[in-house]
């Protein structure tokens, strides 16, 4: 009873709050757009701001629970402007710019209109020890991933990744049935643990699994952290993986200085020895922070990537055909090595054109934030300083106006100089564009020719609903049934 009463008193005073909020805020967005009007200055974009505080969150979360974001946009854009419109998300007031024109600006104009943002959680799930926020540090994060990831580094890495798929194929994929979704998370914690951090013990991998499931589910949630909530799981899984995170930064902190392990062992250690424009090494309490979000970085959006080449593949039999076709031709070729290197992952062209279109149909990661930080002017529209845009991959990706027959699964698009710039986006662009671009690029083509090689498959249920949170799956999981090959 006593419950009852607090919770009735909780609903009321929040039904006034948010009806005193709902007056006040329409009164001064009343008296904005009047302003705007009378006044020399473009307008605001067309759009509307929802409900009091959640704006419209509600919506836009259930496009991308549905898999279909591009159709919050759509939707939109056909009523208010196939430009830019304005709209409030997760508490922020927000305008979405359209298209390949959009990313242009977006992508092309860092530090100059718009610099990088994130969500409040973020900040709380990777928290650092100088208080600066995600977006006030990513420059030197990005810096120090940057030299970690780019292809020089990752080249002496590509027999691991071969080897660790192997392994995975025996232990994993041994049956007449598996999941996807399930057996790549395998794959993609084992390799990233193994390349960033030189785990390779299976149970030290297997502890990490749950509060990396936990951060992915959490990543983009409402940062209330209450007990039981999404983003309270990926905060406390977050705090406890920097823990673990720690203790192994200090012993090879005594590796190094004992040359009982390398400078350019693995990420970790390259990290360690790295340092910013003024000379300063990280602290190990960053570090930790950084490699925690760096293996979500690697686990989401590599698994989902991973499963939906499975799933293309499996509708798409003459393609499959064809990656075989070339996969057979390296595997056959006179210089061939026990273990794939980098130079043959450069030979897989028609294979990476076909990864390219999976990622074009359902991009890994739904898109990112940017924050105006002057008010500028946009196809005759005010954007004011602090506002927050956003570019969601799908919009152009799924556009007719770049892409003939959008939704039909053309690989062939990537030939030649492939898409027009800008409409095809799944790492973002210019110099904010996704720092692990080619640790994926090789992490898949390792992957595609290893299953390639070794099986065909089929779909167990023909037309498996997609969700995403926050990276598109499989409702189900992608059950598959194997047909290894008989040579």
């Amino acid at each position: 009873m006593e419950h009852a009463l607090v919770l009735s008193l909780l609903l009321f005073v929040f039904t006034f709050v948010c009806l005193f909020l709902h007056h006040f805020i329409s009164k001064r967005a009343q008296e904005t757009v009047a302003a705007n009007q009378t006044s020399e200055k473009p307008p605001l974009p067309p759009g509307t701001t929802g409900w009091p505080l959640i704006g419209e969150t509600l919506d836009y979360f259930s496009k991308v629970l549905h898999g279909c974001p591009e159709k919050f946009v759509s939707e939109r854009r056909d009523k208010y402007s196939s430009k830019v419109f304005r709209t409030s998300i997760i508490g922020q007031p927000m305008a979405i710019l359209g298209g390949a024109e959009g990313n242009k600006l977006l992508f092309s104009n860092e530090s100059k209109l718009v610099q990088v943002w994130w969500p409040s959680s973020i900040d709380k799930i990777f928290p650092k020890s100088h208080n600066k926020t995600n977006h006030e540090d990513f420059i030197d994060v990005r810096k120090m991933l940057s030299a970690s990831l780019k292809a020089d580094a990752l080249q002496k890495f590509v027999g691991t990744n071969d080897a660790v798929m192997k392994q995975h194929l025996q232990t994993d994929w041994d049956r007449d049935e598996v999941k996807v979704s399930l057996v790549v998370k395998g794959y993609t914690l084992a390799l990233a643990c193994r390349l960033f951090l030189s785990i390779s013990d299976p149970r030290e991998v297997r502890k990490l699994a749950k509060p990396i499931e936990d951060i992915s589910q959490g990543i983009l949630s409402m940062a209330v952290n209450f007990p039981g909530t999404a983003f309270s799981r990926a905060v406390k899984a977050s705090k406890a993986m920097r823990k673990e995170v720690e203790v192994m930064i200090k012993q090879r902190k005594t590796e190094l200085s004992e040359k009982r392990a390398t400078p350019t062992q693995d990420i970790l250690s390259q990290m360690l020895l790295s340092t910013d424009d003024n000379g300063r090494f990280s602290n190990e309490v960053d570090i930790a922070s950084y490699l925690v979000g760096l293996l979500h970085g690697g686990y989401g959006t590599v698994n989902a990537a991973l499963t939906f080449v499975m799933k293309y593949l499996a509708e798409h039999p003459d393609v499959y055909d064809e990656v075989l076709r070339e996969q057979m031709e390296i595997a056959k070729s006179e210089d061939r090595r026990e273990l794939l290197t980098w130079e043959e992952l450069r030979r897989m062209k028609y294979s990476w054109n076909v990864v390219n279109e999976v990622l074009r149909m359902t991009p890994p990661i739904l898109g990112a934030f940017r924050e105006a930080i002057t008010d500028f002017n946009y196809a005759g529209y005010m954007i004011p300083k602090g506002w927050k845009l956003h570019w969601i991959a799908h919009d152009a990706h799924k556009n007719s106006e770049y892409f003939l027959n959008p939704e039909k699964f053309m690989p062939s698009r990537f030939e030649g100089n492939g898409p027009a710039p800008y409409t095809f986006v799944p790492f973002g662009g210019g110099p904010r564009m996704c720092p692990g671009n080619e640790y994926t690029r090789m992490v898949i083509l390792v992957f595609l020719h290893n299953v390639v090689m070794k099986f065909r498959w089929e779909k167990v249920i023909p037309n498996e609903k997609i969700v995403s949170d926050p990276h598109p799956r499989p409702s189900l999981g992608l059950p598959i049934r194997l047909y290894p090959h008989k040579h």
